[in-house]
């Protein structure tokens, strides 16, 4: 997955939270508990996007500046 499609999936994620976190302020409360169940599962996923979008900016240099202490030999 590209670093764009990442950040589109991100953006979409953040949306997601952001509207279920203003839901849940004004839902009545029968309805909180199913919007908080929801918002948790948004907010995982965003962490998770978060993550891979952090761990694909560093890949390609920090990899290259460290690939040389695996290939020592003696």
């Amino acid at each position: 997955m590209s670093i764009r499609a990442l950040a589109l999936d991100l953006y979409k994620a953040q949306q997601n939270v952001d509207d279920l976190q203003k839901a849940l302020s004004t839902a009545t409360p029968e309805d909180k508990d199913e919007l908080a169940r929801e918002l948790r599962a948004a907010q995982q996923e965003l962490q998770t996007l978060r993550r891979m979008l952090d761990g694909k900016k560093e890949s390609g240099s920090f990899r290259k500046r460290f690939s040389g202490f695996g290939g020592f030999k003696p």
